[in-house]
């Protein structure tokens, strides 16, 4: 539990950033954990964390390597430190890891995306150097989160092949950080909002390790640092009087500070920013504070050149500043959690985030190696069974992806921007065993959220309306769709946005939200044709211009997320130039002619008012 509070410095807490460069080596022989690596390495280069280490080198074996490489550095630990319980934490390594601390394992995660912590007091040396080893693999199966599988040549060469529609970057991601916390603390903060009038309400439930004796009180303090409710007891409710509620465009915060004394001393305190507000989902509306919200943005990624998905807190500025510019109000975390540094950076932006689970591959398409999320063309898969149908799919896939489902709510339940979840990127649920499988995802997914959001899975294309078996499961419809690009291409292309109206016109049956979370069309900067071709910035506008005809033909629809933000890294490939060049922006955040287009259409419409 200790992984997802975020690491802050208070008056009773310290955190030390050992990011840097680190010592590192590839194990291409795959001796490393027989060997103890673990105790220390030797000939290693240097190593940039957090960074992907994929884009770093020149050669081509070290970008593409398939299994285990080592990190090592060493860190001095005050002994200052002695009275109170030291953790090293990850925000995330992908996609597994093994850490040591002197020789000592403390910790171990599956999962690339999420926060892992290990305590360290009983393996280190204070006022000295202590020796990190860790080992991160990014192997991937067929019921790993996200999906994929390791293909072995004849010569012993490994490649992991993932089965999705971008790079599988790997390596120690997001920032790594010493924590020194209270031997008796708060480990977890629920929040829930609500309001009623002017009146505002924080439900709030701690869990904390208390002494004999200890008090717990809660303070809520308004954007100026100014109390305005408090509370005592690990449980209860704080009312705010001319309630500031948190909207798209306005994230106003309060900090929620929590404080545990014993005899009148204070042994821990950690503040907590809260924004207040609703979201639910009533007939085709979806509504954030009562209000019938339009979703206007993208899907994108964690992306950018050298740092592959490396956190970088310049880059992530720079996306929200174009977000700002382009009149974007929303975005998905496409396809896994992003880091935490975002998700505080979208809150205080008043960014609307459909948050995203890792799950992504599970379908039939890509096990060969053919294919292109979303288009609903190439290769079928080679295995006998059904993606679906598979027994290991259904029982430890299944176990994997709660586990993902019930992390990403335990990390992210708390942050305002967050008003949906996404349990699935295009599965396939064509399949009819997707029915029961599904059944099972959101059921317990249900169970974790404390503040009920709405659910939902992104369906692709060869799902289309009344041919997807799990839609019934989710409260709002999320679309894939690509009239015009990977279907009805070229000079088909004009009658594109008829063809995906009347789809539309399917699902609007329903009687449920329709977001269209992925359009898009592979574009060049810089490439201009009179008359337009495929590729052509051209193309893409006038691309775009027939995907807005369908969502505006359809009341159901109650949002526009183009694939995709920035153009971004793919697997090599004959149907990939150097990467997916879908981007509003290049991958080095300057517009294409599609980024204007979009910019005006979305100063037309309003984030609380539908187009009709």
């Amino acid at each position: 539990m200790t992984a997802f509070l975020y690491p802050q410095e208070t008056m009773t807490r310290r955190v030390k950033d050992i990011s840097g460069i680190w010592r590192f080596k590839l194990d291409t022989r795959n001796e490393g954990r027989v060997n103890d690596w673990k105790d220390g390495l030797t000939d290693t280069t240097d190593m940039a964390v957090p960074s992907s280490y994929n884009d770093i080198f020149t050669e081509k074996e070290m970008r593409d390597h398939c299994g285990d490489v080592w990190y090592e550095t060493e860190v001095m630990i005050p002994s200052e430190w002695k009275d109170k319980d030291v953790f090293v934490r990850f925000g995330s390594a992908t996609h597994q890891a093994t850490v040591w601390v002197n020789g000592v394992e403390v910790a171990s995660h599956v999962g690339g995306y999420m926060p892992f912590a290990g305590l360290l007091n009983d393996c280190i040396k204070f006022d000295q150097k202590n020796k990190v080893v860790v080992v991160v693999n990014n192997e991937l199966s067929r019921t790993t989160i996200p999906c994929g599988h390791v293909a072995e040549y004849e010569d012993g060469v490994r490649e992991v092949k993932p089965w999705f529609d971008f790079f599988n970057y790997a390596g120690i991601h997001r920032p790594v950080k010493l924590m020194a916390l209270p031997k008796h603390r708060l480990s977890d903060i629920t929040v829930i909002t609500d309001f009623e009038g002017t009146v505002g309400k924080v439900d709030y439930t701690l869990e904390a390790n208390l002494p004999d004796g200890a008090q717990v009180s809660v303070k809520l303090y308004d954007a100026q640092g100014t109390p305005v409710a408090e509370h005592t007891g690990v449980k209860g409710q704080l009312k705010v009087e001319n309630v500031n509620l948190w909207k798209p465009g306005d994230g106003y915060l309060y900090t929620l500070e929590t404080s545990i004394e014993v005899d009148g001393a204070i042994v821990d305190q950690y503040p907590l920013e809260v924004g207040i507000r609703t979201v639910k989902v009533e007939g085709t509306k979806f509504l954030i504070n009562n209000e019938p919200f339009y979703f206007k943005g993208f899907g994108k990624h964690e992306d950018s050149d050298h740092r592959g998905r490396g956190y970088d807190p310049v880059v992530n500025l720079r996306d929200m500043e174009l977000m700002d510019w382009i009149n974007a109000n929303s975005m998905r975390t496409s396809h896994y959690p992003y880091a935490e540094e975002f998700m505080q950076l979208a809150n205080r932006r008043g960014l609307v985030v459909i948050d995203e689970t890792p799950a992504v591959g599970q379908w039939d398409m890509m096990i060969s190696g053919g294919g292109i999320a979303g288009a609903g063309a190439g290769a079928g898969g080679s295995e006998k069974l059904k993606f679906f149908d598979n027994e290991d799919v259904q029982t430890e896939g299944l176990a994997a992806q709660k586990f993902a489902i019930e992390e990403l709510f335990k990390r992210d339940k708390n942050h305002p921007c967050v008003v949906m979840w996404s349990l699935s990127n295009e599965p396939d649920t064509s399949q009819e065993s997707s029915n029961e499988y599904f059944r099972q995802v959101f059921e317990y997914a249900r169970t974790q959220d404390p503040q009920n959001r709405p659910l939902t899975f992104v369906n692709f294309m060869m799902a289309p309306y009344g041919k997807c078996h799990a839609h019934q499961h989710a409260d709002v419809i999320c679309l894939n769709r690509y009239y015009g690009w990977y279907i009805m291409g070229g000079i088909e292309m004009r009658d594109a946005g008829k063809a995906f109206a009347k789809e539309l016109a399917g699902w609007a049956t329903e009687g449920k939200p329709i977001i269209i979370t992925e359009y898009g069309a592979d574009t060049t900067a810089g490439v201009h044709k009179l008359p337009s071709v495929q590729w052509s910035e051209e193309y893409q506008v006038e691309y775009l211009d027939q995907q807005h005809f369908a969502f505006d033909s359809c009341d159901a629809v109650v949002g526009e997320q183009m694939w995709n933000f920035a153009d971004f890294q793919t697997w090599e490939g004959i149907i990939r130039m150097d990467g997916n060049k879908k981007g509003a922006f290049t991958r080095n955040r300057q517009p294409k002619m599609a980024a204007h287009h979009l910019r005006k259409r979305w100063a037309k419409i309003p984030d609380f008012k539908y187009k009709k």
